[in-house]
């Protein structure tokens, strides 16, 4: 047995706050798995029939994924994954179930995550889900922060197809929070953070250590066991320390933009600052699922690439410039719909690095989806879906797979089933996610 360090223990980041696994004890604890959700607007340049366009997002052929293969198709938007191609499963060939009498950009973020059937009334851009979204199925299956998931949005408030994303059921979407200062100060309490923080700490030990007595004195546990649970109470105030709070300079810039998120130029940036939050809620075990909204419904952002300011995304990914379908060309709209794909996996990655430093990488699933599979289209089939992360060793990484044309609502299923979610007897794995005349079942290729 290799011996264990205070140093090692604290690199289990989002486990350690829970008590360590002993084997004394007849029933094994799962370490837990946190799920985020990342979501794109607009499509991505995947190829789009009607206009001709070739595919350059997805590698070239299904298979094996490893820094070689993303590499050296450097045209190809999940080239700029390359290096984190081991813990990678990009997933193509996933459809939306529904259509209807509702806009593109609000039906396809109404089933993206609820794999349910937008209603018809209200309909168009008002259009809302029949059903609840895989965030909100997780979280509520945990105790963590009273069962809710964590919840944040980046773009433009104008009273127009806002949030499109997290649903507690049906017709009943969640606010999102749009400003970092504001969800770290919820995530933490009142204004005074020094005192907060504290008093968190001491609580938390206070907790931990009613569990620890209480399993110190059962003579199953082994001479190890009791070195595992010394371990850990060391290691708990430690770990608050270095995983619970953000540093000096990281609080002070996110209070500085506090109110600003939904300005242009600070999109990106806000963006990557709920990122450490994220990072931050689940390596405290304060929240078990997450989702981040880049955009608004149609995002209409004009973001700014190697210093030229380009025209509003959802106009680009039209090729014209209008939210309609009638307006002037613009041209190099699909290498610049390109480059905005590559920012957005350029994104992803300060979300996987935040995962990394936290030590959370095999316990979480990360995922990069999008409200649409192709922009000029606003078309439901073949809507991209960028898994990263070890799923807590459930999920089978590197690979590149391709379902043809497979209800997505089956990987949501999967999803929930890998962060352990069961069915009501508390005992059976998830079988089913989303509207009720979708199939049942998981994608077996994704798990180990």
């Amino acid at each position: 047995m290799q011996p264990l360090t205070r140093r090692g223990f604290l690199a289990a980041g989002g486990a350690c706050l829970t008590l360590p696994w002993l084997e004394g004890l007849s029933r094994a604890q799962d370490a837990p798995v946190y799920t985020v959700f990342m979501r794109q607007a607009n499509g991505v340049t995947q190829g789009d029939g009607a206009l001709g366009e070739e595919d350059r997002f997805w590698p070239a052929t299904p298979g094996p994924l490893d820094y070689a293969t993303l590499a050296d198709q450097p045209d190809q938007v999940l080239s700029e994954l390359a290096e984190w191609a081991s813990w990678m499963i990009a997933i193509k060939g996933l459809d939306y179930g529904f259509t209807g009498p509702f806009c593109g950009h609000s039906g396809g973020g109404n089933q993206c995550l609820t794999g349910s059937r937008p209603s018809d009334l209200p309909s168009v851009n008002f259009s809302l889900a029949l059903g609840e979204s895989v965030d909100n199925r997780i979280a509520r299956y945990f105790d963590q922060n009273g069962g809710e998931p964590l919840t944040l949005y980046t773009g433009p408030r104008r009273n127009f197809l806002e949030e499109v994303l997290s649903y507690r059921g049906p017709y009943d979407r969640r606010a999102a929070e749009d400003d970092p200062w504001n969800a770290y100060q919820r995530m933490l309490g009142p204004v005074d953070l020094d005192a907060l923080v504290l008093e968190r700490r001491q609580s938390v030990n206070d907790l931990v250590l009613e569990q620890l007595n209480d399993l110190k004195n059962c003579k199953r546990l082994s001479t190890d066991d009791q070195r595992r649970l010394d371990l850990h109470f060391q290691s708990v105030r430690d770990f608050e320390v270095l995983a619970c709070r953000l540093n000096d300079d990281e609080e002070q810039a996110m209070a500085l933009l506090s109110g600003q998120g939904i300005l242009n130029d600070n999109r990106i940036t806000v963006a990557k600052m709920h990122m450490d939050l994220i990072a931050l809620s689940f390596a405290c075990d304060h929240s078990r699922a997450a989702t981040l909204q880049l955009g608004d419904g149609n995002d209409g952002t004009m973001y700014t690439i190697d210093g030229e300011l380009y025209p509003n995304f959802h106009w680009l990914s039209h090729r014209i410039t209008t939210d309609g379908d009638a307006g002037d060309v613009i041209y190099g709209a699909e290498d610049m719909h390109h480059e905005i794909d590559r920012l957005m996996a350029r994104t992803f990655i300060h979300l996987l690095e935040r995962l990394d430093e936290h030590g959370l990488m095999e316990q979480s699933i990360a995922v990069w989806c999008n409200d649409l599979g192709n922009g000029v289209s606003h078309s439901y089939e073949s809507v991209p879906f960028i898994l990263m992360g070890g799923g807590g060793g459930k999920l089978k990484t590197g690979q590149f797979l391709d379902y043809g044309s497979t209800p997505h609502n089956q990987l949501l299923t999967t999803i929930a089933q890998v962060a352990g979610v069961t069915e009501d007897d508390g005992e059976t794995p998830l079988e089913h996610f989303g509207h009720e005349d979708l199939p049942s079942g998981v994608l077996d290729e994704v798990l180990v």
